[in-house]
């Protein structure tokens, strides 16, 4: 079987982008909505203490008004209360014990040295006195009962007969004893320490608590009481219109959401649920789609970026919709605010917006309180995007995460307080939840290197990375060709500054003026900036080979960053620093020094192409300002100014900014910063 080339294979996917795009956003909504739980939405959002805006709501049907969660477990604590803890007892603990009691008497007697004729009194009492304590009962107290008092009720079990006693009435072990010592004393002529010791050896628990029996009754105690309390009639108003949503019309509300979902459940049409998720969906992805079309063409034109887009917002609500499945005891817990950090740290803020805005609308179609989960994700992603616009430093993220908690905090704050209208019944525990997704937003840190290797994008932080001086190249270039180094530095803070102003991403301009010279690494005395000793190796060479040394710096640079495992987005930099522009020093005294030769133009010119960005653009005009400026002998404010000018307009004319989408007016912004820098870094007094 042919094996397509890759030219045909990128040709093929170029053809069929607009039908791969389709189909991923096909897929997309498919998970979505086969993830999603399959029931009708309540149409109405109600919360405790806001005013009934709504018309009228009558019952369509009868429904029993639920109980609150305090009145259940009130009803479960009064119902408890009344079931007593089982006791069982051992029929059979009192003659074992008294047959046991003979058999001690008998093994202790002679040693004893005791009067043999009062034997059968010993034993007699031994008998009496046992035969009262089992009969009445020795137990051992269980502290759960004690929390209204020592002695509690309890039901003793003796074969299939209940007998309800009080503890009071029963003895324990230490009761038992001190009834012995009482009852021995009353017979005289008796040695009480030696039958005391005989007797206390034989008391044993004869009522013995039976934890499963009484668990079963308290659980069918509870299971048995009734969760609601009274009934609303069908046409009956269950609030009227400007009505304040008090704790009785809530619980109404409430009552009627449970109702309406379950009579859904049964009776809804499943087929049609389907259909307006799918709907739903399909709509919120199509809005991102035109966003993309509309004002991120370079993404919407790239199907592995919008791939990764959809896969980002569909985890999120497969995650939505695995917790309530799980029934999650509050889906505060999962962290929204990760998809707006991965979108902005990987894409940029106004799309990050955008797509937050999406799922946490989908989202709201599934939680309790749409408006109120809405609020709260809403301001906390635009906190997480605001905050980490311009990502520097890595514990951005740490104070990103602190400023998304304090506006979750805040947020509830004052929700609690419309709601409850008071500090002391706020429950704070119901902030963990918040608390919590803030620390599961972290996880977005190794999420985004995944990111970048899977789909091969560059984010801020591989920028951070890369732009540190102690990186393998850039040392090596520090120490092979300081004089290019020193060079790369120079270019990196003119073209940053400039791009800062103009705007533009500063962090990738600075990796890639750091990088665009590192071909020259090869042979580093080849270019004037790393000529130190006055020899220069060009004076020996044609001019054809000489320019073919300097144009090779570019492959050769690419050819090492892409050892070095660069992103292609700094390579772009290299590629395109030159454009395809001449090398004209060599080719003009070729010409000077060989009028009378024909001479392929193409030899001495870059192979391009030319900067198709903004920061490539102004690197372009860096590098050719910062290495021109070299060769001024005594640069001033006037010979930096005509310098800047005659670079620009050289690659204007040479339309090597044809495809850089840099405006005239940014232009003149780019020459004015160039002029201010390079008089800074020469020294030149500026005349006021």
């Amino acid at each position: 079987m042919a094996k397509l080339s890759s030219s045909r294979q990128k040709a093929l996917l170029r053809k069929y982008a607009l039908n791969v795009k389709f189909f991923m956003m096909l897929v997309s909504v498919a998970v979505i909505v086969y993830a999603l739980p399959k029931q009708a939405k309540f149409g109405y959002e109600y919360e405790k203490g806001r005013i009934w805006n709504q018309k009228d709501l009558v019952s369509p049907y009868n429904f029993a008004i639920l109980k609150t969660n305090a009145e259940i477990e009130a009803d479960q604590r009064a119902a408890l209360s009344a079931v007593t803890p089982i006791y069982q007892k051992n029929d059979e603990m009192s003659q074992q014990q008294q047959d046991g009691f003979k058999t001690d008497l008998e093994i202790k007697w002679h040693s004893a040295g005791l009067n043999e004729r009062q034997k059968d009194t010993y034993l007699q009492t031994g008998f009496n006195i046992l035969k009262a304590c089992y009969d009445r009962g020795i137990l051992k107290l269980n502290p759960k009962y004690q929390q209204a008092g020592k002695n509690y009720q309890i039901t003793i079990l003796s074969g299939n007969v209940a007998t309800d006693k009080n503890t009071a009435d029963l003895f324990t072990r230490e009761r038992a004893i001190a009834y012995c010592d009482f009852e021995i004393g009353k017979v005289p002529g008796l040695d009480k320490a030696f039958l005391l010791n005989l007797v206390q050896d034989r008391l044993q628990n004869n009522l013995t608590y039976d934890a499963k029996l009484t668990a079963r009754l308290e659980k069918e105690v509870t299971e048995n009481l009734s969760i609601t309390r009274g009934m609303v009639q069908k046409g009956e108003t269950i609030i009227g219109k400007g009505s304040v949503i008090n704790d009785e019309a809530y619980q109404k509300l409430a009552s009627y959401k449970k109702a309406f979902e379950d009579n859904a459940r049964t009776n809804g049409n499943h087929s049609l649920v389907l259909l307006g998720q799918f709907l739903l969906v399909g709509i919120t992805l199509t809005l991102l789609m035109v966003f993309l079309y509309l004002f991120r063409r370079d993404i919407y034109d790239d199907n592995r970026l919008v791939s990764l887009i959809l896969l980002v917002i569909t985890a999120m609500l497969a995650t939505l919709s695995l917790a309530i499945k799980l029934e999650l005891p509050n889906f505060y817990y999962i962290p929204y605010c990760i998809v707006p950090i991965i979108i902005r740290i990987l894409f940029d803020t106004r799309l990050a917006l955008n797509i937050h805005l999406l799922v946490v609308l989908i989202a709201g179609f599934f939680v309790p309180n749409s408006f109120e989960f809405a609020f709260f994700e809403i301001t906390a992603g635009m906190v997480s995007i605001y905050s980490i616009k311009n990502l520097i430093r890595r514990e951005q993220f740490l104070i990103s995460a602190l400023i998304i908690t304090f506006t979750y905090f805040v947020a509830f704050l004052g929700i609690s307080l419309i709601r409850e209208g008071t500090f002391t019944t706020i429950d704070w525990v119901d902030f963990i939840p918040f608390a919590v997704s803030v620390l599961l937003t972290l996880l977005a840190y190794p999420l985004i290197y995944l990111f970048e290797k899977v789909f091969a994008i560059t984010s801020d932080i591989t920028l951070i990375e890369l732009t540190n001086t102690n990186a393998p190249l850039l040392r090596e270039m520090a120490f092979s060709a300081p004089g290019t180094f020193q060079h790369s530095l120079q270019v990196a803070n003119l073209a940053e500054n400039a791009i800062y102003t103009i705007g533009g991403n500063a962090l990738l301009v600075r990796a890639g003026a750091l990088y665009h010279d590192i071909g020259k690494m090869e042979n580093p005395l080849f270019f004037i900036e790393n000529q130190s000793s006055g020899f220069n190796p060009h004076d020996k060479l044609p001019y054809e080979e000489s320019a073919q040394i300097i144009i090779r710096h570019v492959s050769k640079g690419i050819e090492m960053a892409r050892k070095a495992n660069l992103p292609e987005i700094v390579i772009d930099f290299i590629r395109t620093h030159h454009g395809n522009t001449r090398v004209d020093y060599f080719y003009q005294s070729f010409l000077k020094n060989f009028p009378e030769k024909f001479i392929n133009e193409n030899i001495f010119r870059y192979p391009g192409p030319i900067p198709f960005s903004k920061e490539a653009g102004v690197l372009m005009l860096a590098d050719s300002v910062e290495a021109a400026s070299r060769s001024l002998k005594e640069p001033d404010e006037e010979s930096i100014s005509i310098l800047v000018d005659r670079i620009v307009k050289y690659k204007l004319d040479q339309n090597q900014l044809n495809d850089s989408n840099i405006t005239l007016k940014d232009l003149e912004t780019i020459k004015q910063i160039f002029k201010r820098m390079l008089m800074s870094i020469y020294h030149v007094r500026i005349d006021y």
